[in-house]
This record gives structure tokens, C-alpha cells and sequence, in this order.
């Protein structure tokens, strides 16, 4: 271990922390500009942060324990999972080896867990209505987000994500597979759960469909604000896994130098940009469905992960 290596990995945990409220803020400007609307500035997820940790904690009469450490909690595991995956660097870095690509998902669903109970911990109605139609996703979210890694841990034969990232770019034939492909689409299906970007999910405070934000709603000041910046991390952490392990792995600092670092950091951002604007012309491009057909997109992204598995025993 050297010092150069111990910067790369604060660089790449930074580099999540600093731009995830930046993609954030791209994103929702982009669906306002698709729906003709002006929309707020991509700056704003920075100014709401400030303003929330600058506010007044009120605490619900019914608040357990559990209140207190889910916002901790989340925001640890938001913070760990950059060191496990390929952020800026196509090497493992010092700590890259404390877990492997199941270890990582494990993380994030740990993060969404606790959120989860804070939801049915604050007993207010929203909350609970919140968790129980995460929970509804989560029975058909988890089992695929698992049949995934398991298929991408069968393509690159071993479960680190810097295996995979080579196998990739070294070899086009796997890329262009059917194998990795389907990998691709089922995981493009997660990364719209999981970013509350089905076309059953609402953003917005004020409705009765939403699911993230009712499970947050009991929660002000410096907690609400560790709330939506764990969020906002986990969104940028998905998209990384999705640019830098599954779809464009190319770009990443080979040498480890500065510059080459923050090269690295620029063209991720970048083709996360690309990834932002499918994902935001997907769904305004949809109409606003029924929660019950919340298992149509979730079963199908099922199927394409069992053939994904098929295809790579078959090849």
C-alpha cells in the first residue's frame, strides 16, 4: 500500500460524494425540459442540501432508535461501496479487496433496508404505505439485482468487478455476446427501480403513488438531508456499475496518475450523461401506469438475467 494508491481511493469516495447532488440535478432539469417546462438549475441539489443541514431537527412522538441511525447508517453504506468498484481506476486500489461484487450489492440493499424501517418506524401513514410498496418491489428488485451479478460473476469468471471491466474491453467478442447484453437490459430495468424511474413512481412530495419520498417523509433538517444524499449517491453509484462494469468500460485511469484521475472522473461523468438521457426520455416517454403492473418491467428483467445465465452455460 502507498500513498498514491490511499489518495485514488478518498479520490474515487470524493468523486461520489461531491458530483452525485450534480447528476441529480442534470437529471431533473432534463425531464422538466422534456415536459417543456424550465425546470430548476442543475446546482439546485447543492442549495437544498445546504439549506436542510442549516434547519431544525422535529423528531415524531412514535420515533424509536431506528430513527436516529437510518439516516447514519444509509450514508455509511453509500460511502463504502466506492471503494469496492471501479470509480476512477481500471486497478483494485488498497481497500478493493475488503468485498466482491455480491458484497457490494449486499451493501446498497443494507442501505435501502434501513431506510425501509425508518419508514414503518416513524407510524405515520405515508411512511407505512411507503415501505410496504418498496417492500412489493423489492420481492422481484432484490432476486434479479442477485441473478445479475451472478450472471456477470459466470461471464468474467471471478466475482471482482476490475475483472470485469478488463474482460470487456479486451475482448469484444464477450462484450457483443448475447450473454452480456442481456445483462445489460436487466440491469437498465434495476437502475430504473432503484432511481424511483418506473413510470409507477412519483418524485414529487405531494402524491399519494410515491415510494421514496413517502418512506422519508417523517424526517427533517441535517437527517433529511443525510436521507437525500444517500440517495443521490446510490443513484450515482448504480450508474457507475452500469457505465463502468457493464456497458462503456472504457476511460478509466490505468497508471493512476492526477491528471489521468481526473480524466477519468470527466469521462465518467460524461457517460453517465448519455446513460441520464435514455433513462429520462424512457420514462417521460411512457405513460404514468398503475402500481399494480409495478411486476411487468421487474418480470422481464428477471427472464433476460435467467437467459443472460443461460446464454454465458451455452457459449
Amino acid at each position: 500500500m502507498n500513498m498514491r494508491d490511499v489518495l485514488l481511493q478518498i479520490a474515487q469516495v470524493l468523486t461520489v460524494l461531491v458530483l452525485s447532488p450534480l447528476l441529480q440535478g442534470v437529471i431533473v432539469q432534463w425531464e422538466e425540459r422534456v415536459q417543456r417546462a424550465r425546470g430548476p438549475g442543475i446546482f439546485q441539489p447543492y442549495r437544498d442540501l445546504r439549506k436542510l443541514f442549516r434547519k431544525q431537527i422535529v423528531v415524531p412522538e412514535t420515533a424509536s432508535w431506528i430513527y436516529w441511525c437510518a439516516p447514519v447508517v444509509a450514508f455509511t453504506c453509500m460511502l463504502t461501496v466506492p471503494i469496492l468498484i471501479p470509480v476512477l481506476t481500471d486497478f483494485p486500489l488498497p481497500l478493493s479487496d475488503m468485498g466482491d461484487i455480491l458484497g457490494g450489492g449486499l451493501i446498497l440493499t443494507l442501505g435501502s433496508f434501513v431506510i425501509l424501517l425508518a419508514g414503518l418506524d416513524s407510524g405515520s401513514a405515508f411512511g407505512g404505505i411507503g415501505s410496504s410498496r418498496s417492500v412489493m418491489l423489492g420481492i422481484l428488485a432484490e432476486p434479479t439485482l442477485i441473478l445479475v451479478l451472478v450472471g456477470i460473476t459466470l461471464l468474467a469468471k471471478a466475482m471482482l468487478p476490475f475483472v470485469v471491466n478488463h474482460l470487456l474491453v479486451q475482448q469484444p467478442p464477450v462484450y457483443w455476446s448475447p450473454a452480456h447484453l442481456f445483462l445489460v437490459f436487466a440491469f437498465f430495468v434495476l437502475l430504473l427501480v432503484e432511481t424511483d424511474r418506473l413510470p409507477i413512481h412519483s418524485s414529487t412530495h405531494i402524491e399519494v403513488y410515491m415510494i421514496e419520498e413517502a418512506r422519508i417523509l417523517e424526517y427533517s433538517g441535517p437527517m433529511l438531508a443525510l436521507l437525500k444524499w444517500a440517495s443521490m449517491m446510490k443513484q450515482f453509484i448504480l450508474y457507475t456499475i452500469f457505465c463502468n462494469v457493464l456497458t462503456l468500460p472504457w476511460g478509466l485511469s490505468q497508471h493512476g496518475t492526477a491528471i489521468g484521475a481526473l480524466a477519468a472522473a470527466a469521462g465518467l461523468f460524461g457517460r453517465m450523461l448519455v446513460v441520464a438521457l435514455v433513462v429520462v426520455l424512457v420514462e417521460t416517454a411512457q405513460s404514468r401506469l398503475r402500481f399494480f403492473r409495478y411486476q411487468e418491467p421487474l418480470a422481464a428483467s428477471f427472464m433476460l438475467a435467467v437467459l443472460a445465465i443461460a446464454a454465458n452455460q451455452l457459449r
